[in-house]
C-alpha cells in the first residue's frame, strides 16, 4: 500500500500502472493526478484482479473435476477406503522370500498393505521345501498368498482389488529375445549357414546368456520347469547341455549316430519345455518370467517361450530322421 496526496490509499493492480507524483518531490513535467481519477483507476484495476488482464474471468473447471475438488466427495473416498481397510481384519500375508530369491509379487503386496495402514501379519517362506509345502496345504499353484481370517484373498492383484488400487504390472521386455534371434539371424546371413546354422547360433547364444548367471537362471527356472522341480540338479546342467547341442548342430558330427543322438536331445529338451511351458501358462495360469535368455530378463513366460522349445524339438525331429 502507497500514501498518496489527498489521503487515498493507492495499491497496483493488474490491470496497469497508476502515474503518481509525491506533492514534496514533484518531477519537473510530472502532472499531479486528481483524487477522482486515482481512486477511479484504483476500483478499475480492482475489478479485473480476478480474471485476466482484460478483465475476463477463467474458464471453469469441467463438471467432473469439480465434483472430484469438493470436500464431501473426498471425505466420501476416504470413508471408502477406510471401510474397505477396516474389512480386513487378521490378515497373513505367506510370500517366497529366498536366501537368492524375494518374490517381486510378494514384495509389492507387503508394500501395498503398509500402503494402506492395512494391519497385518507377515510369513516369509525360506525355502523351497517351505513354498512347496505351503502350496500343497492350501492347494494354490503361486505365491504370495493373502489370507483375511479364514477367507483367502489370492494374490497381490487380489488385494489391489478388494482394497479398491489399480495394481501395479510388470516389467515386461522381449529385446532380449529379439537381440539373440536377430543377431543369428544375421550371423547365419553371413556364414551362409541356413536353417541348422540358424538354430545352431541361436543354442550357444541362449546358452551363453544362461552360463552367465547359472543359479540365477535355475532359480528362476525351476518355477516353472517340470523336471528341475523333482530334480533340482537339472536347472544347472540345463545351460551346458543346451550350449552342446548347439555346437552339435553347427558341427554335424559324421560319427555314426552322433547325428541322430543330438536330434534326440534337442527333441526331448524341446519336448520337456513345451509341456513345461504350456502347463505353467495354459493351465496354471502362471505369470512368470522366461528362463530361456538368463534368469534376470524380464522376458514374459508364454507364447515366445513356448513357440522356441517348438522350434527346438522340430529341429531334433528332423536331425533324428536324416540321421
Amino acid at each position: 500500500m502507497l500514501g498518496v496526496p489527498g489521503g487515498v490509499a493507492l495499491r497496483g493492480g493488474i490491470g496497469g500502472t497508476v502515474s503518481r507524483c509525491v506533492e514534496r518531490q514533484q518531477q519537473p513535467g510530472c502532472r499531479r493526478t486528481p483524487a477522482a481519477s486515482i481512486q477511479a483507476t484504483v476500483r478499475q484495476d480492482e475489478q479485473a484482479e480476478p480474471g485476466t488482464k482484460q478483465g475476463r474471468a477463467p474458464p471453469p473447471l469441467p463438471l467432473t473435476l469439480q465434483l472430484l475438488e469438493t470436500p464431501w466427495f473426498r471425505e466420501l473416498r476416504f470413508f471408502s477406503m477406510a471401510m474397505t481397510s477396516a474389512s480386513l481384519h487378521d490378515v497373513r500375508l505367506y510370500r517366497m522370500d529366498l536366501p537368492d530369491h524375494a518374490c517381486p509379487w510378494g514384495l509389492r503386496a507387503l508394500q501395498l498393505l503398509q500402503e494402506q495402514h492395512v494391519p497385518f501379519e507377515d510369513h516369509p517362506l525360506r525355502s523351497e521345501a517351505e513354498v512347496a509345502a505351503f502350496k500343497a496345504a492350501h492347494a494354490v499353484a503361486t505365491t504370495p498368498q493373502l489370507f483375511a481370517g479364514a477367507e483367502r484373498i489370492g494374490g497381490y492383484t487380489d488385494l489391489a482389488a478388494r482394497l479398491g488400487v489399480r495394481p501395479e504390472s510388470g516389467d515386461v521386455s522381449y529385446i532380449p529375445v529379439l537381440a539373440v534371434f536377430g543377431t543369428a539371424a544375421l550371423m547365419t546371413l553371413a556364414l551362409a549357414a541356413g536353417l541348422g546354422g540358424f538354430m545352431g547360433i541361436a543354442l550357444c547364444l541362449l546358452a551363453m546368456l544362461k552360463l552367465m548367471d547359472v543359479q540365477a537362471f535355475a532359480a528362476s527356472f525351476r518355477k516353472y520347469d517340470l523336471l528341475s522341480q523333482r530334480w533340482k540338479a537339472w536347472g544347472g546342467l540345463y545351460p551346458g547341455v543346451e550350449l552342446l547341442v548347439g555346437l552339435g548342430i553347427l558341427l554335424q558330427p559324421e560319427v555314426a549316430g552322433a547325428g541322430r543322438l543330438i536330434g534326440a536331445t534337442a527333441l526331448l529338451l524341446g519336448a520337456m519345455g513345451m509341456v513345461s511351458v504350456g502347463k505353467a501358462v495354459f493351465v496354471d495360469k502362471l505369470a512368470l518370467n522366461c528362463a530361456c535368455v538368463g534368469g534376470n530378463a524380464k522376458v514374459p513366460l508364454g507364447v515366445v517361450s513356448f513357440a522356441e522349445n517348438l522350434l527346438m524339438a522340430l529341429m531334433g525331429a528332423v536331425m533324428l530322421v536324416a540321421g
